[in-house]
């Protein structure tokens, strides 16, 4: 432990100086919250989750002996938007991704995960999708919205954006109708519900994901609300019975290998956190989601 003490470090992700957009790896902001349907808030997430990333500066993550923000990081700061147009800010999150390399996206609400599968998809096709929730967000549209945090993946897949014979969702577990979880299976859609995941234990679940993906590029979604409330209160759509902090991090860590091209972690509202653990775990979600990463592109 040397340098400059973690609370001084600049407000970055990792604490990163770099804003260089042509970076390996891209660390933006997104703080959009107009697609919640319950507690707003989640256009804090990125500013929290930046804060609380400084705890993980003090050395190399101990599974793979590797340092994130030694791999090429830049932090570039927060994605333009559309003051409250959820469709003009859904195309300018969608170009301003689309010339990074590889993103690391802080949000913001869930809705934002369907401009970046945009961008996405139109360099790589149809993608894999590994996706953390408690929720299958594929309700056909929220409250008369079509798009929102709960209709993303259901707009993905009918735009084609993610194969979803190659999709798997882990946590799920909140109330949601009958129809919507047969919609949802009868794509080819692979739930893990949380119940599972604390069965079956995370060496099982993480097979299960390697299995769903299997056979192209993969993309990782994932919604803060996947955790338990006890381990993430600041989040907009809380739901008991999740995973723990542990499960989530021992999951992630037997990913390596996948070729993975982006990923999200959202929903963080730091309105209803305490003592920064929900933005804690996020930042550590996406900290994991670089030490997975190989030494050279």
């Amino acid at each position: 432990m040397s340098g400059t003490p973690t609370y001084a470090l600049p407000g970055t992700f990792l604490g990163t100086l770099s804003t260089d957009r042509a970076a390996r790896f891209c660390v933006a902001g997104i703080p959009f919250d107009l697609g919640t349907t319950n507690r707003a808030g989640a256009r804090g997430g990125p500013a929290a989750i930046r804060q609380a990333s400084r705890m993980l500066v003090d050395g190399e993550n101990p599974t793979h002996w590797r340092d994130p923000k030694a791999l090429g990081l830049a932090d570039i700061g927060d994605f333009a938007l559309k003051l409250g147009d959820i469709e003009g800010s859904l195309a300018l999150i969608e170009a301003q991704a689309a010339g990074l390399s590889h993103l690391i996206a802080l949000g913001g609400d869930h809705t934002v995960t369907l401009p970046l599968l945009r961008a996405l998809a139109k360099r790589h096709g149809p993608l894999s999708l590994i996706h953390f929730d408690a929720h299958v967000d594929t309700w056909p549209d929220c409250f008369g919205q079509t798009f929102g945090h709960g209709s993303v993946f259901r707009r993905a897949i009918e735009e084609g954006l993610v194969e979803p014979r190659r999709m798997v969702q882990i946590g799920i577990r909140s109330p949601v109708e009958k129809e919507v979880w047969d919609w949802t299976l009868g794509r080819g859609v692979r739930i893990l519900e949380a119940e599972r995941v604390h069965q079956d234990g995370p060496a099982a679940i993480a097979g299960q994901i390697r299995e769903a993906v299997a056979g192209g590029p993969v993309y990782l979604s994932f919604d803060i609300d996947a955790l338990d409330p006890a381990f993430a209160p600041g989040t907009g759509t809380p739901e008991i019975g999740g995973l723990a902090t542990w499960q989530a991090v021992s999951i992630l860590r037997r990913l390596g290998g996948l070729p993975l091209v982006g990923m999200d972690v959202v929903e963080v509202a730091p309105a209803y956190d305490h003592a920064e653990i929900t933005a804690l775990a996020a930042a550590s979600v996406a900290w994991e989601y670089l030490s997975l990463q190989p030494d050279r592109a």
